[in-house]
């Protein structure tokens, strides 16, 4: 029984079912490479910046951040940058973190969604499937045997949103423990850099 004989046994609700798994991959590569683009180097800045800010070099340790380039420090640039001002350093850090969260959390819900989603999906496309199945009966001198083989391959729709939000489910697992890994790192550097700027206040 090849892939395309399953696929049309599975019903239109195989359909959605596609797309959905498309959808999931889709996310996963996007979030992946952004989280690939976004990493920093978390010891290394969380030596530099008490060394950065006991000697004052403020500009140095804002091109150190820039180099790094990656989220958690931006979240401590954006404290840095305004350190000559007289505005609040914890709430500018803390509204970099929960910008920086939001950006690392897009689409997420989307996975999220489709867990739940695909094998309802897939229960529904068996459903209808089962349905036209057991119409064999009503028809005279129709083929009670049919009906085994129909419900079947109404079955393959179930299975099929299953394998759906499994998958889903591992992507929407892996990518959100990178989120929680990136929320340290923020609130590690975040740390770190306020310590020092409350104490020399």
């Amino acid at each position: 029984m090849d892939f395309l004989h399953l696929f049309r046994a599975g019903g239109f609700m195989m359909y959605p079912l596609v797309l959905a798994s498309i959808i999931v991959v889709a996310i996963f590569i996007e979030r992946f490479r952004y989280y690939h683009s976004s990493r920093t180097n978390v010891d290394k800045l969380a030596k530099e910046i008490p060394d950065y800010l006991a000697n004052n070099d403020i500009e140095g340790l804002k091109e150190a951040l820039k180099k790094d380039g990656g989220l958690p420090a931006s979240v401590v640039l954006a404290g840095a940058e305004h350190l000559d001002m007289n505005v609040s350093q914890t709430t500018l850090i803390e509204g970099a973190a929960a910008r920086a969260s939001g950006l690392l959390k897009n689409y997420l819900n989307y996975l999220d969604v489709i867990v739940t989603l695909s094998p309802l999906m897939g229960l529904l496309g068996t459903v209808i499937g089962m349905i036209g199945s057991f119409n064999v009966l009503s028809v005279s001198e129709g083929q009670p045997f049919a009906v085994t083989g129909g419900v079947a391959e109404a079955l393959v729709c179930t299975a099929t949103g299953l394998f759906v939000a499994i998958i889903a489910l591992i992507a929407y697992t892996y990518l959100s423990q990178q989120v929680s890994n990136y929320v340290s790192q923020m609130e590690k550097l975040g740390s770190v850099y306020l310590a020092i700027v409350e104490a020399r206040k």
